[in-house]
């Protein structure tokens, strides 16, 4: 399975694709797409629409992972990220790509064992956990730990799927 992670933001998008095959994941390529403050939002959000849709072209992903909405201390500033959200769930469903959603907090405890880690340390394990000579740069390593985190909590969630059902 190969996962898009995709970290949203207004100034820097970052994105990593991750790869599992059995038990060992391996990091396929990741970056941060700068997007200049200095121009409108639209035009911001039309780049990382076009961004989107070239890595999910050029990576082929069977389903995109995005950060989900989080508590900003100012809501100007939680609107617009849900404006590059929306234009990242926009290029998933155009790709007909499934999308999955993670609330920082648990990623972080996935990646780093707990929900407060800094960017730092989730930078560290991320290039650990996928034997990366480097540490990429924060906003591509949270978009890779947003993709692990898919790919550790998909056996989880196939598991709980049939219990649900018998549920109802």
């Amino acid at each position: 399975m190969r996962v898009l992670g995709i970290d949203p933001g207004t100034r820097k998008l970052g994105w990593g694709v991750v790869e599992r095959r059995g038990a060992k994941l391996r990091g396929v390529a990741a970056g941060v797409v700068s997007l200049d403050p200095k121009t409108e939002l639209r035009d911001r959000l039309a780049r990382a629409f076009e961004q989107v849709e070239l890595m999910i072209e050029d990576h082929a992903p069977d389903v995109v992972a995005v950060e989900d909405v989080f508590f900003a201390r100012f809501a100007s500033a939680a609107i617009k990220l849900g404006h590059v959200r929306g234009v990242v769930l926009l290029a998933a469903a155009r790709a007909e790509k499934p999308v999955s959603e993670w609330p920082p907090a648990l990623v972080k405890r996935t990646v780093a064992g707990r929900g407060a880690a800094e960017k730092v340390q989730v930078g560290r394990v991320v290039a650990a956990t996928l034997g990366l000579a480097t540490v990429p740069p924060a906003d591509a390593a949270d978009a890779l730990a947003i993709a692990i985190t898919h790919l550790a909590s998909t056996p989880m969630l196939a598991m709980a799927k049939p219990a649900i059902r018998r549920a109802r």
